[in-house]
């Protein structure tokens, strides 16, 4: 079964949008500059060594620079291009096509039945070499 790994939330202002969710939800955001994103712990932190004690989804507020306006929930997949497929089986389309993050994985977006628009990650450290 494919599990949600990972949340978008668009943003005009990144700062604002982290105030809002650590303050509302006691989130512990991390700005990652080099990718202009925002990773969000959204569960309970190991004090020793800060990562999540509990499996839960990360990202957060992200700048709205050509990605789909609205929030996106990931979905773990084995194979994004076989994922796809079956999207576009159950009557679905691609959004997206997929894409690599180097050394980290792939990614691809599509649109279910009733329009909104939806994620999906493939964990692969070769992505993108």
């Amino acid at each position: 079964m494919a599990g949600v790994v990972h949340f978008e939330i668009p943003s005009d202002d990144k700062e604002r949008a982290n105030t809002f969710y650590q303050s509302a939800f006691g989130w512990t955001l991390t700005p990652m500059q080099e990718m202009d994103y925002t990773i969000a712990i959204t569960t309970p932190s190991d004090e020793q060594t800060g990562l999540p004690s509990a499996p839960g989804p990360s990202t957060g507020p992200v700048p709205p620079h050509g990605q789909p306006q609205d929030p996106i929930i990931t979905i773990d997949v084995e194979d994004v291009d076989a994922a796809l497929a079956q999207v576009e089986s159950a009557g679905g389309t691609v959004a997206q096509a997929k894409d690599a993050v180097p050394g980290m994985g792939y990614y691809a977006y599509f649109k279910d039945t009733e329009g909104n628009t939806m994620g999906l990650w493939q964990t692969d450290s070769s992505a993108g070499s």
